[in-house]
């Protein structure tokens, strides 16, 4: 399939869901299309400042800022780019640690219009240890509920994968995908 538009698609949802697995599994099925894309990795591995419980407004304004600049790249080389995270995530964890912040809400909102498809991934058990994130369910619990507590705020669709039936994620997603790269469908005279 060659590139017939461009697309951007987030994976959104709390730590340890599956969000890097879906969009390597993604990635790797629409390269064998022949799509050219690029990922946009979670940020917030890199992060020099406190993250999880710890973290703050310093800290979730540095993943967020980083974010946005790693998707304007990723969306300015190539015609289709998976992010590993949206800013509306990005954005819960700071809601969580400092509260609302009207500059950043503006932004956001602006943001979260520049994604052709949001996944919503949910929460099917507690995180594994990565050495990183937080393995609290409880913590979890509440970014995951907080991300859709925002999405709905916001009135913002998304495809809401189901937790019953995880084997059928990545196909579920692929025809979404695919589905917004197909060529746009001619009139019928």
């Amino acid at each position: 399939m060659a590139d017939a538009r461009r697309l951007k698609i987030a994976f959104i949802g709390t730590h340890g869901v599956g969000k890097t697995t879906l969009c390597y599994g993604l990635a790797a099925r629409l390269k064998a299309r022949d799509v050219v894309l690029e990922i946009v990795h979670e940020v917030a591995r890199r992060c020099p400042l406190p993250i999880n419980r710890e973290t703050g407004l310093a800290s979730q304004s540095w993943i967020l800022h980083t974010q946005l600049a790693e998707e304007l790249v990723a969306s300015a080389r190539y015609p289709v780019v998976l992010c590993d995270r949206s800013v509306l995530d990005n954005y819960v964890y700071l809601l969580l640690a400092a509260g609302r912040q009207p500059a950043l809400e503006t932004l956001v909102d602006s943001w979260m219009t520049t994604y052709e498809l949001l996944v919503m991934v949910p929460v099917t058990g507690a995180p594994s240890p990565d050495g990183l994130r937080a393995t609290d369910p409880e913590f979890q619990r509440a970014v995951a509920d907080r991300v859709e507590r925002e999405l709905d705020r916001r009135g913002l669709p998304a495809l809401r994968l189901g937790s019953d039936d995880r084997e059928t994620w990545l196909d579920q997603v692929e025809r979404e995908a695919l589905a917004r790269l197909a060529p746009p469908q001619l009139p019928l005279l």
